[in-house]
């Protein structure tokens, strides 16, 4: 159950009015920088500006050794390798950089790893590769920082390494010609925060030198800078936040031959570029690539110029992403089937799945999807015999990569950072991780925390208006350090729910104060939809104008709802409860009276499920229906003593839960129930 904390930030209209009043700014724009801490005109300048001044790319540490290196191989036309990886910003880094040197004459091939075979970075099957092809200096983009290994060995086969990367250095450096790498230690730029194709375009302008036309530069690689900086979900601040939004209107109206295509069979050639649907349509089509296949096919794609062969290849990589959907799906099925079977796992602090033979190009998506299902920090690995290769992902405030440097002692490798970690072991190592790993979760001050939803601020519906959109357009693009706005509307009563798209879709009409507000969820069906008309409930929304008969029309879009009389704070400490109690851990007697149902409980409980014919749904919204004060804690508890008693047949998934009455004969004595007895038993006697 994903129970999340709904959290308003806090709003100051008073100085809201200054600010709008002060810069002559749309009040409701005002608002919003107040809401995100953006009160002084440096900052305000920095987030609403179209152009910047970037600074001096020899700033970076061994820049000026990169440049000298690279121009002496042009000159002298040695082979140079761009040395790339396989997601998008690896990708886009080896187009831009490999274009470049090509556009300069330069004797440049590329190449991308193999995820299955090869892995992340630098490898010595690679560079005898490299080498057998004639290759002198190899140029690696968004990685290498770790190569200290395979540096020395290119060094033993002549060939010279100069490195540009974002990743965090290790203690030692490889030992290449230079390496380019914001992170160093020696390094002091006020900004770090570039993704591997924001490092490889400072490489560029570098190779420009002081007469560099950075109009020119922007104009043939913003776009590819663009996708690459939001693939790598990096900070929108700073030089990124300009080179997105020049990328994101370089993107509208690309020449890029593949780039085109790839749109136009992803069905998005007609949307107005952002930053969001770029990160839900090119970046994935990209990844899959790596995931799926050959990855060199991206490059290949983003430099073409033969209008055939980038329809081809866009058609191979659509068709990839369909491909990794469906694998992405059956693991995914895969590790909640193994959830259900093993429920006890299910109440784990930290879920850690596994699987033989799971595609290591989709468990880190899968891990994302269960961290999303169930509110916690998640683990998926994939055996292939003694060996398990696995990655994460956390909730905030829970430091994935502390947790994993807790278990190191595990793992034959691991990395990464507090919100994704992969990680390597021996196979029979995964139940002893999966133990330890929950104890050190156990052992903090607070425990794993809830998942947040922050919403900028409360809105009444009375006072949408477009208007309020085409203030928001100010602030894009949206992504990491500038999230999509996000605002509530409390206490709307449903009114109509209508189908639409297939019935993929829903159309909702809701009323507040006399005022009736149309709103889209999309993925969602009838059957889905666990609601009613006349319930009442808080709704987190996005807002859009789309173009109707010529004039914008505002949009309202649900992307988290819940029932108003229900409270979160409440509810999260039942389900930490009643997980503690499913753990078999020790209860005080004030948590033991909570999460104990007594006979009223269980008749109000039974008596609604007789009169209902059972439920199949929420059970947060079975906890409503109820009603009566009933705690979720109790709902859950009696449920399953009720099931144990014979009077019900359960089955639960996440939030949603499935009740069949059973036929009973005579009285059933619910106070007999071991499960009762158990609660009983780990109460901690005073």
């Amino acid at each position: 159950m994903n129970i999340k904390k709904w959290v308003v930030l806090p709003l100051n209209k008073e100085r809201a009015a200054e600010l709008s009043r002060s810069y002559e700014l749309p009040f409701f724009l005002a608002m919003m920088l107040e809401i995100r801490g953006i009160r002084t005109r440096e900052q305000i300048e920095a987030l609403l500006q179209e152009d910047a001044d970037f600074f001096d790319p020899l700033l970076l540490p061994d820049m000026e050794k990169a440049v000298d290196r690279i121009r002496r191989a042009v000159d002298e036309m040695e082979r140079i390798a761009v040395y790339g990886d396989y997601d998008a910003d690896g990708v886009t880094s080896t187009a831009i950089l490999y274009s470049y040197l090509e556009s300069c004459g330069a004797d440049v091939m590329f190449y991308i790893p193999e995820r299955e075979g090869e892995g992340y970075g630098m490898n010595t099957g690679a560079i005898d590769t490299l080498h057998e092809r004639g290759v002198r200096l190899i140029v690696t983009v968004d990685n290498g920082i770790a190569s200290v290994r395979e540096v020395e060995y290119a060094k033993s086969l002549g060939i010279d390494v100069v490195i540009t990367d974002h990743h965090r250095p290790q203690e030692q450096l490889p030992q290449a010609v230079a390496v380019v790498d914001p992170f160093r230690r020696d390094c002091d730029l006020p900004y770090k925060y570039f993704s591997g194709v924001g490092v490889a375009f400072k490489l560029i302008t570098a190779l420009e030198g002081p007469d560099c036309d950075m109009q020119a530069l922007l104009d043939n690689y913003a776009d590819l800078v663009a996708i690459g900086t939001i693939g790598d979900v990096v900070p929108l601040e700073g030089e990124n936040r300009i080179l997105v939004k020049k990328g994101l209107k370089l993107i509208a109206q690309s020449d890029r031959l593949g780039l085109h295509c790839l749109l136009e069979h992803a069905g998005a050639a007609d949307r107005t570029p952002t930053a969001g649907n770029v990160a839900f349509t090119i970046v994935p089509r990209i990844n899959a690539t790596g995931r799926i296949g050959s990855p060199d096919r991206a490059v290949r794609l983003l430099v073409s110029e033969d209008p055939e062969e980038a329809d081809q290849l866009s058609c191979e990589i659509c068709e990839d992403n369909n491909f990794r959907r469906t694998i992405e799906g059956e693991i995914y099925e895969s590790a909640l089937k193994l959830l259900r079977e093993n429920p006890s796992r299910a109440f784990d602090r930290v879920l850690v799945v596994d699987g033989e033979g799971w595609h290591h190009g989709v468990i880190g998506i899968v891990a994302s999807r269960l961290t999303e299902k169930f509110g916690k920090p998640c683990i998926v690995l994939s055996r292939t015999g003694e060996e398990a290769k696995g990655s994460g992902r956390s909730v905030e405030g829970f430091s994935l990569f502390e947790a994993i440097c807790a278990c190191s002692d595990l793992m034959t490798k691991f990395g990464g950072h507090p919100m994704a970690a992969g990680l390597t072991m021996p196979s029979d190592k995964i139940e002893e991780f999966r133990q330890r790993i929950n104890r050190y979760a156990a052992a903090l001050p607070g425990g794993v925390p809830a998942p947040v939803l922050t919403l900028d601020c409360k809105l009444k519906p009375g006072g949408l208006n477009v208007e309020m959109v085409q203030s928001l357009a100010w602030m894009e693009p949206f992504g990491t350090g500038n999230p999509e706005p996000l605002f509530g509307l409390f206490g709307m009563k449903l009114e109509e729910i209508a189908p639409v798209g297939g019935g993929k879709h829903l159309r909702l009409v809701f009323s507040r104060d006399g005022v009736r507000v149309r709103c889209m969820k999309f993925h969602m069906t009838p059957e889905e939809f666990p609601y009613r008309p006349g319930d009442v409930l808080d709704l987190a929304v996005t807002l859009d104008a789309k173009p109707f008969r010529g004039e914008p029309v505002l949009s309202v879009f649900i992307r988290e709802m819940k029932l108003s009389d229900l409270d979160p704070e409440s509810l999260i400490q039942d389900q930490e409860l009643y997980e503690r109690y499913r753990r078999g851990e020790r209860l005080t007697p004030g948590q033991a009276e909570r999460i104990t149902p007594d006979r009223a409980v269980f008749a109000a409980v039974y008596r609604w499920l007789r009169e209902n014919g059972g439920w199949d749904q929420s059970v947060l919204v079975l906890l409503s229906r109820i009603g009566g004060g009933l705690s979720l804690a109790k709902l859950l508890i009696a449920l399953e003593v009720l099931e144990e008693r014979g009077l019900l047949a359960l089955d639960m998934d996440g939030e949603r839960v499935c009740v069949q009455l059973k036929k009973v004969e005579g009285k059933v004595d619910l106070t007999m129930s071991p499960l009762l007895r158990r609660i009983e038993s780990l109460e901690v006697v005073e």
